[in-house]
């Protein structure tokens, strides 16, 4: 009995295909999403670790950041309108807010982590970078190469309090500076903390 259900399930599915091949139908078989596990990694003792994203919408851009101690204890965040630019532009201005703000506290060993793949190939290639930023980036970069300095690209999935303060810019009327852990980022800063992962699906 089972086999002549098979046979008959079987058969169905075949004339379903016949049917939909006559309209030209393409069939494609689901696919089952890959997840990959994204993590905030912690840093080395007398490292300053900063988070940074841009945002960018019709209307505004803004950048946003977050520096933390090896303990993923908060030194400081910043969230910044910038004006009217693309993506691009706006993940610049980020990370040039970072250096600047570690130059002018003196942490020498800054780890620059971002989700723009664009700005990290910058670092190497400053020809890249629009001509009215130019300027202020070489400056940055010459600030870089008097400490120890790492740059690395993360998903952004592991970039979410910086892609939080980015936002939180886009309607601020000037640069915005926190010490204490603000509310918009406390849970995700704590997930950040305790070692939670984020899930990506692609």
């Amino acid at each position: 009995m089972t086999g002549n259900i098979s046979k008959a399930v079987a058969s169905a599915s075949v004339s379903n295909f016949v049917i939909l091949k006559s309209f030209n139908v393409s069939i494609h078989p689901p696919k089952a999403p890959n997840i990959i596990e994204v993590l905030w990694k912690p840093h080395p003792p007398h490292w300053i670790k900063c988070n940074t994203d841009g945002s960018s919408t019709a209307h505004a851009s803004a950048c946003g950041g977050i520096f933390s101690n090896h303990e993923a204890d908060l030194l400081l965040c910043f969230a910044e309108n910038v004006g009217k630019c693309n993506a691009f532009h706006a993940e610049l201005m980020g990370a040039m807010r970072a250096i600047e703000f570690a130059s002018q506290f003196h942490w020498q060993n800054l780890w620059l982590e971002c989700d723009s793949i664009l700005v990290i190939q910058a670092i190497q290639n400053f020809s890249i970078v629009p001509w009215r930023l130019r300027n202020r980036w070489e400056n940055c970069l010459r600030i870089t190469r008097s400490m120890n300095f790492l740059a690395t690209h993360v998903f952004r999935e592991g970039n979410t309090c910086a892609d939080v303060l980015a936002n939180v810019g886009l309607t601020a009327s000037h640069l915005r500076v926190w010490l204490d852990i603000p509310d918009c980022v406390r849970e995700t800063f704590g997930k950040n903390k305790i070692g939670l992962p984020f899930y990506r699906f692609c």
